[in-house]
């Protein structure tokens, strides 16, 4: 499996779909995701940015806590199955919080999940993870990958020990810093707190450094335009075995 971290606007979705094919040759994957929450200009995601990446060869998409931040989103995640929104949000929003995908003739359950520290939840990943392995199991999943959307690193690595042996992996996304701990944890789970982003490296999170300084020495209301220089692509290449847990983790981190 590859999974790109963070997709961020317009310069990130060019990015993975110019390094995909390269990818492709180098680590064969049978699936690819991408965290597609700050694909729309930066900040949420709608059907053009969706159908880029899946035109792209991206085979299905997490989000985060700017899910619904596009509301023209919100008759695409009820509709397109390909997407997942965290599963602990309220269960009127739009969307679902888990999916299944075939890959390798194998039923792969991919579940979205968000940080109860620092984010805004309905209720807690912890408690909301067991009833969705739970549905994941009832519809045949054999293989299980977890997105956690979290701000906090001890929540997230709290995630990885709890989900340890039960899920093949637990990817940390939403800060867009790649973490140096990935790693297979004792059970069988892959694990890194944080994938990063796909999006430029001269930037304050893929935001224009200017925009930034000026919120922060100004703290007045500011206008925040996604950077385009110096593109890089994090990602992780996961390789899972027959028994459903991982065998490696690989951290992918390369400029376009």
């Amino acid at each position: 499996m590859l999974f790109f971290a963070d997709v961020v606007g317009k310069p990130g979705r060019r990015a993975v779909a110019q390094a995909l094919p390269r990818l492709r040759a180098a680590h064969s994957p049978d699936l690819v995701i991408a965290n597609g929450e700050n694909s729309a200009g930066g900040i949420g995601i709608n059907e053009r940015c969706a159908t880029e990446l899946f035109d792209a060869g991206i085979d299905a998409l997490t989000l985060g806590n700017h899910a619904f931040r596009q509301r023209d989103s919100y008759e695409l995640l009820d509709r397109e199955e390909r997407i997942v929104r965290p599963a602990n949000y309220p269960m009127a929003n739009p969307g679902r919080g888990h999916t299944i995908v075939e890959a390798a003739g194998r039923k792969v359950g991919l579940l979205n999940l968000s940080g109860s520290l620092q984010l805004t939840v309905a209720r807690s990943p912890f408690h909301a993870v067991e009833a969705e392995l739970a549905e994941l199991e009832r519809k045949g999943a054999e293989v299980v990958l977890v997105d956690f959307h979290a701000e906090v690193t001890s929540e997230k690595i709290a995630m990885g020990w709890h989900l340890d042996g039960r899920v093949a992996a637990v990817i940390g996304t939403h800060t867009h810093v790649p973490t140096a701990d990935a790693r297979v944890l004792p059970g069988g789970t892959a694990f890194i707190c944080d994938a990063g982003m796909c999006g430029s490296r001269q930037s304050v999170l893929g935001v224009n450094v200017a925009d930034v300084l000026r919120g922060f020495t100004t703290q007045m209301p500011t206008r925040f335009t996604t950077a385009e220089e110096d593109v890089w692509i994090n990602a992780v290449s996961i390789e899972i075995g027959d028994d459903g847990h991982a065998v490696s983790i690989e951290q992918i981190l390369e400029p376009v």
